[in-house]
């Protein structure tokens, strides 16, 4: 199951709370906390929207970037066997673990 919206560019994660019988989420990949609810999924949906739409206006009038600006680093924590496989398998393709995930991640 897909638990995610997309609308413009943005991603949107969703959730369902039992205690309140409402779906709600908040936009991923951004600087600021931006949320957004609904008691059906076809509202759900036009809040995401609306919440976007209104996000890219407040950016547009204070002149910031919508989008998060990622270094190009992370660290991965993955188990020491899977590590090792890993680095076996880039290592025998002729690359080092940082392109083999790059290349992992790219065709995807």
């Amino acid at each position: 199951m897909n638990n995610t919206l997309t609308y413009n560019g943005f991603i949107g994660s969703v959730q369902f709370s039992t205690d309140d019988d409402v779906f709600f989420g908040k936009i991923e990949g951004i600087n600021d906390l931006i949320t957004f609810e609904g008691d059906s999924v076809s509202i759900l949906k036009k809040a995401f929207k609306e919440a976007v739409d209104d996000y890219l206006e407040l950016c547009k009038d204070n002149n910031l970037k919508p989008h998060k600006s990622y270094t190009g680093s992370f660290n991965v924590r993955i188990s020491p066997k899977l590590h090792g496989k890993a680095v076996m398998y880039a290592t025998c393709s002729g690359m080092n673990l940082n392109q083999f995930i790059q290349q992992a991640i790219e065709y995807s």
